[in-house]
């Protein structure tokens, strides 16, 4: 989804069906996008991309919807904890799209980062990714409001599952059904081997991963995550130790971590205006038509 978007000039104006071609191949011929993980036939897809509208949501949409159809769903979603920081990327090009918001305490947050295999930035901008994830998201709360935007907190979910479920179906206008509090069913089929770090979707549902940040992060750590995330944390209803204050030193260290991540953010955002104005044409589809949504009650159905 976003290396499509950043991408986007290079699959140029996508009324010529030479270009939408290309944009079919790049989506299901390359092994980066991990479209040999969804199970369907590229040649199909690529057929099917390259019939739609000219528009990358549609390119994105169809093949997702692809993917829906084979396991007999009528709806998509796509998760990927890097969303919150392009939301507004998300919306230019899914405008009725619908968020969920997964709040972890931020302790253990940064303990299961620096347990990822593919984290290679270390503690400091673990914690600052945090941070600013939590800054950014809630200035979207804000302005989506809750036909939008719903928010969820992981220990909640994985306590009583039952409930938040129905609240969350509520807010998606789907229904409930006992087989979503059992994830572990559909483990084999939707969570690839080569996730390891996901190993225990396979397992029913464990609420011991709350508060592990005790045997996985030291008290130096500790210190640290509370003394920047302390407000973000408690407005979360999380509590805090009361460890002391952490070493200057380190404090100093990880505020130049987050300036750096935060500069180059806003670098990013400058960035995609530009790009915007040099679009050969709109990214989302701009008539009432079919969705690859399932359209809410008293809101418009976006063009696939």
């Amino acid at each position: 989804m976003l290396p499509a978007y950043e991408r986007r000039l290079h699959f140029g104006d996508l009324r010529d069906p030479g270009n939408r071609a290309g944009l079919a191949a790049w989506i299901t011929g390359r092994k980066e996008t991990r479209f040999h993980e969804l199970g369907l036939d590229a040649d199909t897809v690529a057929e099917r991309v390259e019939g739609g509208p000219p528009t990358l949501r549609s390119a994105l949409g169809i093949t997702l919807k692809a993917y829906a159809e084979r396991h007999g769903k009528v709806r998509w979603g796509d998760k990927r904890p890097a969303y919150a920081l392009h939301v507004e990327e998300i919306l230019r090009l899914f405008p009725d799209a619908q968020f969920v918001h997964l709040v972890r305490d931020g302790r253990d947050c940064v303990a299961s980062l620096l347990g990822m295999p593919w984290w290679h930035r270390g503690f400091h901008e673990a914690v600052a990714t945090w941070a600013q994830v939590m800054d950014v998201t809630r200035r979207y709360t804000r302005r989506l409001g809750p036909d939008s935007w719903h928010e969820l907190r992981f220990e909640d979910l994985v306590s009583d599952p039952e409930p938040r479920l129905r609240e969350l179906c509520g807010y998606l206008g789907e229904e409930y059904a006992p087989e979503m509090a059992e994830p572990h069913r559909l483990a084999r089929t939707a969570v690839p081997a080569r996730k390891t770090w996901h190993r225990r979707t396979h397992g029913t549902l464990d609420s011991s991963r709350a508060g592990s940040r005790q045997q996985r992060l030291t008290p130096d750590q500790i210190r640290l995550c509370e003394a920047v995330l302390g407000e973000r944390l408690e407005r979360n209803g999380y509590e805090l130790s009361g460890a002391v204050r952490p070493d200057p030193a380190e404090l100093l260290h990880y505020r130049k971590v987050s300036t750096l991540r935060r500069a180059a953010h806003a670098r990013r955002r400058i960035a995609d205006r530009l790009a915007r104005v040099r679009e050969p044409g709109p990214v989302e589809a701009r008539w009432v038509g079919t969705s690859e949504f399932r359209a809410r009650p008293g809101r418009d159905r976006f063009g696939a």
